[in-house]
């Protein structure tokens, strides 16, 4: 039987199972940890590696709640509508560009 990825803080939950807020909660303590310990390389891709999987599952579900969202969006008569969201084909990115 697989092993549940096991986190820096010895929880053993599945990250597909785990609520938004926590799995945010767990990215945040890996970055932390991997700035500021000084980790052997192979732990530091360990937990790479996990913060991927956190990040991924995050933003499944932050797209989850758009979707819902724009789905419960009413108009000014009370009626429900469903508008989409302008993309942003140009969004800002972390380089400073």
């Amino acid at each position: 039987m697989p092993k549940a990825a096991k986190a820096p803080g010895g929880s053993t939950a599945s990250v597909q199972e785990m609520p938004f807020e926590e799995a945010l909660q767990k990215l945040e303590s890996i970055v932390e940890s991997m700035e500021a310990d000084d980790l052997p390389l192979d732990t530091l891709l360990k937990r790479f590696e996990e913060g991927t999987k956190l990040a991924e599952h995050c933003k499944e579900q932050l797209t989850e709640a758009e979707l819902k969202i724009r789905k419960l969006e009413k108009n000014a008569d009370g009626g429900v509508v469903l508008e989409d969201l302008p993309v942003d084909e140009e969004e800002p990115n972390s380089n400073g560009d």
